[in-house]
């Protein structure tokens, strides 16, 4: 249920600030997270994989679980697929099914780290077969976009060395370079190529795109239509995230996110569990960055092991929201004249203010006017979704497919 009194006192707290909260709630209202397929399966660590009863086995359990949170959120009408995991016969009745559960297909991503022959690297293989067959998948991927009516080819290469003088590091790169140029041309028109990268893992000597500023060097040489993707995760402990995310939308090059969080590295836990207030500084470099930020994507990547599938999801989402209402609900005119006044604490403190507000009950009002029920959570856990799929699908033993 809503509590009015709660909002009442909220809107005037931010009248107080200056904030148009009719104006917030509309930016609310438009907030767009894309869920990852993958997270609706059991997924895990190199480790183990735990199964989770209900976990959906194939793309269209994941397509219908996908529209049960969007139904629950509003902000959720996407879902990213991972090639070959959710390769069908059928690409036009898989459209067609993602519409029927009120979702669209997003990003496509290649696979391109689980085949025998990517032991030594894909697209930066020494093998010119192996790079053959990466570079093919990729097109395939490209060519599956158009069907779908995606628009984001997203790209994640786990291909690296474990040992120095195991390959030519520079010789690499140069593959790397060449083999991208040449899935440049097949990037279906007014789609974008988004390049991620990660510090380490599965190898641990160097990664042939190890950071933001490999992955922006790249993009430059290849086009327009090629940003870079920041996984939350994929960075040494310590990096300043929020640092990357203003760089990159002040040189047009930031394409999207995967969001998750990460205690050590790539952890990839429930985006906002670790560390909300990095979360909050990234959304409000995305709020400051107006227009340069338009065509950002926003998307879940997670590996949801010992939790819940459907709930972690949520939360996820819930945390996203919240993360962007305390951005909205900055004052940034004030906070621009303390920093030009060398007012170090005073500056800091005016982005305290809004990270301390408690915007629940801005939410939980923006869900209402959007014909939502306030809570989604406590929607989750009276209803019987949950419940039924794990009657009907059983526990599952298959991971990462």
């Amino acid at each position: 249920m809503t509590h009015p009194a709660a909002y009442e006192r909220l809107t005037e707290q931010l009248a107080q600030r200056g904030i148009d909260v009719a104006q917030v709630k509309a930016r609310l209202k438009t907030q767009h997270i894309e869920t990852p397929s993958w997270g609706y399966g059991n997924s895990g660590t190199r480790f183990k994989i735990f199964p989770w009863p209900g976990a959906a086995r194939d793309i269209y359990e994941k397509l219908a679980d996908a529209g049960y949170i969007h139904r629950l959120t509003g902000v959720a009408p996407s879902v990213a697929i991972h090639i070959p995991w959710d390769k069908t016969d059928d690409w036009d009745g898989l459209k067609q099914y993602a519409e029927a559960q009120g979702v669209a297909i997003g990003a496509v991503n290649p696979n391109l780290f689980q085949d025998e022959a990517y032991r030594l690297g894909s697209i930066c293989s020494p093998s010119p077969a192996v790079r053959e067959q990466a570079l093919a998948h990729i097109v395939e991927c490209c060519e599956i976009m158009p069907r779908v009516g995606s628009t984001l080819l997203s790209l994640w290469f786990a291909d690296g060395t474990n040992y120095a003088g195991q390959d030519s590091i520079s010789g690499r790169k140069h593959r790397l370079e060449e083999a991208l140029a040449e899935v440049y041309k097949y990037v279906p028109q007014g789609a974008r190529m988004l390049i991620e990268y990660k510090f380490f893992e599965p190898y641990f000597y160097h990664t042939d795109l190890a950071d933001w500023g490999m992955a922006y060097a790249t993009a430059l040489k290849l086009g327009e239509r090629v940003q870079v993707l920041v996984d939350t995760g994929h960075h040494a402990p310590g990096t300043n995230v929020a640092h990357i995310v203003a760089f990159l939308l002040d040189e047009g090059r930031l394409g999207g996110f995967h969001f998750n969080a990460r205690k050590y590295a790539d952890d990839d836990l429930i985006v906002g569990s670790v560390n909300p207030f990095e979360l909050f500084e990234i959304f409000t470099e995305l709020v400051m960055a107006g227009e340069r930020a338009r065509d950002v994507a926003y998307m879940l990547d997670q590996c949801h092991n010992i939790e819940s599938k459907l709930e972690a999801m949520l939360v996820s989402i819930l945390n996203c929201q919240v993360a962007y209402a305390k951005a909205l609900t900055v004052d940034y005119k004030t906070l621009r004249e303390k920093q030009l006044a060398g007012d170090v604490m005073g500056a800091h403190r005016v982005l305290f203010d809004a990270y301390e507000t408690d915007v629940r009950p801005l939410l939980a009002q923006v869900r209402v006017e959007m014909g939502l029920q306030p809570d989604p959570l406590a929607v989750y856990h009276a209803d019987d979704y949950a419940r039924r799929v794990a009657e009907e699908r059983g526990v599952s033993a298959t991971g990462w497919s």
